[in-house]
């Protein structure tokens, strides 16, 4: 999908979602250099958002309390492990794996977070340790392959304007027309 498609939609439907988010920045970081149609949707984006013409969708409205409960699990084993030994473990990919292996908690407010933890650790503690002990030991045995992989990084700003506004000042110094001589 093209930016002018991306804009396009979210003017037409008031809002820009994480997906049209992640795709324009896509776009804008794959480009050699972006088009003047491409600036101007991107103009156009940036007037919306300003306006209220069009809303930026919250990345996360919702939490997974699993994901909590595994992260307090895989910290205090693998603090253990490394404390006791001279191995280093990767607490990501363990959280990562675990977490594939166990069913999601999702809440959407305090109280459902509070009640998906005390129903986790009443009904699914055992299952969590198990999950986590054997991400551990899969990570001690596994070898280091892919030692050029990059981990995943959260984008900086935090809202979708500091991200267009950032896009277009990385971009823009290219649509400058050269000074005539």
């Amino acid at each position: 999908m093209t930016i002018e498609k991306i804009v396009e939609q979210a003017l037409q439907d008031g809002y820009l979602t994480p997906a049209m988010e992640a795709e324009v920045g896509r776009i804008c970081d794959t480009a050699a250099e972006l088009s003047i149609e491409e600036y101007m949707a991107l103009d156009r984006l940036m007037g919306a958002l300003l306006t209220g013409e069009v809303v930026a969708v919250p990345r996360k409205q919702f939490i997974n309390v699993m994901e909590e409960l595994v992260l307090t699990e895989a910290i205090s084993r693998v603090a253990e492990i490394e404390s006791t030994s001279d191995k280093t473990l990767d607490l990501g990919d363990i959280a990562a794996y675990a977490l594939n292996r166990l069913p999601p908690l999702y809440a959407t407010t305090e109280e459902g977070a509070n009640f998906q933890r005390e129903s986790a650790r009443g009904e699914l503690s055992a299952l969590i340790a198990d999950q986590v002990q054997q991400a551990i030991s899969r990570n001690l045995d596994k070898p280091d392959f892919y030692p050029e992989r990059q981990i995943i990084q959260k984008k900086t700003g935090d809202n979708v304007l500091s991200q267009v506004s950032s896009l277009l000042q990385d971009h823009a110094h290219k649509f400058e027309p050269a000074p005539k001589a």
